[in-house]
């Protein structure tokens, strides 16, 4: 299987390449239109700031190409918010690929703290992404920002407020976790989009 990684910069990425490698795949980690294009399966993960990350993908035209992505393509924490159409980080005009705005977590209680940092459940789990899940799993966040439910939300996770943790349209699917660092669970949905 042809799976490649779009650099762009966005830090983390060796974690997911040898997440990957660990279930057999040996990724490609590219920023060439033409590779990315032609992948079986595509990954957009990241850490980073969400208006310098869209500077980099502008300046090398990968917003084009990940929007014209026909074959199934899952962002990873920023990745997921960079596909959507407006951050508050930086006031970033995004991808739009969702059609719903990144919001920052405001604490209301002196226990909220932000970034929401460490291991959390999933809930409403929906879509092939999530087959095999029983409602007992955890994931790892780390994340200040966060996308609100809507009507591409197939999982939910509170903290502070209910919001997104995984969202698909079409062929478009979006972890706000990492399900790289999230142990036998995230190789579980690793595999699970491998296989779509």
């Amino acid at each position: 299987m042809n799976v490649a990684i779009v650099d762009y910069h966005a830090g983390n990425i060796y974690s997911v390449i040898h997440a990957l490698e660990r279930l057999g795949v040996n990724p490609i980690l590219t920023d060439d239109a033409e590779k990315i294009s032609k992948a079986d399966k595509v990954l957009f993960p990241g850490q980073g700031e969400a208006h310098q990350a869209m500077q980099y993908l502008r300046q090398h035209k990968l917003d084009e190409v990940i929007c014209s992505l026909k074959q199934p393509i899952l962002g990873i924490c920023i990745g997921q918010q960079l596909m959507c159409r407006y951050s508050e980080e930086g006031n970033t005009q995004c991808l739009g690929i969702f059609d719903i705005d990144v919001k920052r977590f405001q604490p209301q209680r002196h226990e909220d703290k932000v970034p929401h940092m460490g291991w959390n459940s999933l809930t409403d789990t929906q879509t092939p992404l999530f087959k095999g899940f029983t409602g007992d799993e955890f994931v790892y966040f780390v994340h200040s920002f966060y996308v609100p439910q809507c009507p591409w939300t197939i999982a939910t996770t509170h903290y502070i407020t209910p919001f997104s943790a995984a969202l698909q349209r079409n062929n478009f699917y979006a972890t706000q976790f990492h399900p790289e660092k999230s142990g036998s669970v995230g190789e579980k949905i690793l595999q699970n989009f491998l296989n779509l």
